[in-house]
């Protein structure tokens, strides 16, 4: 073989070796956050508040919908539409545990009234 061919012949395996490498992996930006966050983010310069957008609709098919059209992921549209249901029913999102008992630590009962 002459050193041309051989030359042509490694920038080839090497270019195909390159090529080969390890593939990119998707990032779930959404991934982690709280549901009042996604709603700020990606609902809120269209609907100025949370209220009476899952009225009238079952959780289920609310997911199916926000999952296929507006959020990245599977668990993002669960939380979502379990936040608007929420909102629609008067009851609270339940919070993290972690996030739960850190708010409950911080919490103080009242100063007390000075007499006078």
């Amino acid at each position: 073989m002459s050193p041309t061919k051989a030359r042509c012949a490694l920038l080839i395996l090497a270019s195909m070796v390159a090529l080969s490498g390890p593939e990119a992996v998707a990032q779930n930006l959404d991934q982690g956050k709280p549901a009042s966050k996604l709603f700020a983010e990606g609902c809120a310069s269209c609907h100025r508040s949370a209220r009476g957008l899952a009225k009238g609709r079952f959780r289920l098919s609310l997911y199916l919908f926000l999952q296929k059209h507006y959020v990245s992921g599977s668990s993002s549209a669960w939380a979502l539409s379990s936040y608007l249901e929420s909102i629609d029913s008067g009851k609270r999102v339940a919070a993290k545990p972690q996030a739960a008992a850190a708010s409950r630590s911080s919490m103080r009962p009242p100063a007390p009234v000075p007499a006078r």
